[in-house]
């Protein structure tokens, strides 16, 4: 069980974090949440201080900091969902600590546990994001870019050493499925009571458009065609590792376990591309006159 001075750091380290991000935030009804939830967790912290004093380390700043930058990338919802998953592991050693706690500091404890239990999920789940509403929408556009682009530029090794074809081939590729997918997303989200189709089409295309940008980009950086595919694959499972990380933490899954299948998946598809690029290109060829 931890101690009173780690309890007192970690809901003081939360209170940091929730009132860095309550001033970044600009949609007044998220910042009354996230400012009540600072307010919150000062409260906890002073409560561990009075059991055992402690001054926090600059530390605590540091990681506010890059949570704060977590929140500009990925949204509030996934920064909540991250300081969350430790919730579960507080509960239990609060319940273990009001054991062995009487009168008003057990009362206040108990409270503190209902808060840690409640309280903050519930004010979570006010915060009405549309990355979080149209998640689906996202992950559809950039998982399926990923592994389309690596398919192509993997083809066209076996056909052409130019790094420039291989790059447009790549963009013609994308943008031509981008604008597939889009559409595929404006039916299906139709029929979904409580979204936008033309916000979930958009999402997927320019997500999709994005991903394929990112992946194209090496091959007109570099003329040589197997360094750029290096670093096409390598942007590929950035992305992915990106997508996978927010993915586990919104749903609660293994991320390790869903980031190797994914990366299998990539690089799986990247040899089967290949190999066929270069049966055809060697039957038909193609090699030697592009």
């Amino acid at each position: 069980m931890g101690s009173a001075r780690e309890f007192a750091l970690k809901e003081f380290q939360e209170y940091v974090v929730y009132s860095w991000l309550a001033r970044v935030e600009r949609n007044p009804r998220r910042k009354e949440i996230l400012q009540t939830l600072a307010l919150q967790e000062r409260g906890h912290y002073e409560f561990w201080r009075r059991q055992e004093p402690v001054e926090p380390g600059r530390w605590i700043y540091a990681k506010a900091a890059l949570l704060v930058i977590l929140r500009l990338i990925f949204g509030i919802t996934f920064v909540g969902k991250l300081m969350e998953r430790g919730e579960r592991d507080i509960v239990s050693e609060y319940s273990a600590a009001a054991i062995a706690m009487e009168g008003e500091d057990r009362r206040i404890l108990e409270a503190i546990i209902e808060d840690e239990r409640s309280h903050e999920a519930e004010m979570l789940a006010q915060v009405d994001e549309t990355i979080v509403k149209y998640m689906g929408a996202l992950v559809l556009g950039l998982s399926d870019a990923i592994v389309e682009i690596t398919g192509a530029h993997a083809g066209t090794l076996g056909t052409t050493n130019d790094t420039l074809i291989a790059g447009v081939i790549g963009l013609i590729v994308g943008v031509s499925a981008s604008i597939s997918m889009a559409s595929a997303s404006y039916l299906q989200t139709k029929h979904e009571t409580g979204k936008s189709p033309r916000t979930a089409a958009a999402i997927t295309g320019f997500g999709y458009m994005g991903a394929v940008a990112l992946m194209s980009l090496p091959y007109f950086l570099t003329h040589i065609i197997y360094l750029a595919f290096a670093a096409s694959i390598s942007v590929g499972v950035m992305l992915a590792l990106m997508l996978t990380f927010q993915g586990s933490v919104y749903s609660g899954t293994n991320f390790r376990g869903e980031f190797v299948q994914t990366a299998i998946l990539l690089l799986g598809t990247a040899m089967l591309s290949y190999l066929l690029g270069d049966v055809l290109g060697t039957a038909l060829g193609i090699r030697g006159l592009i």
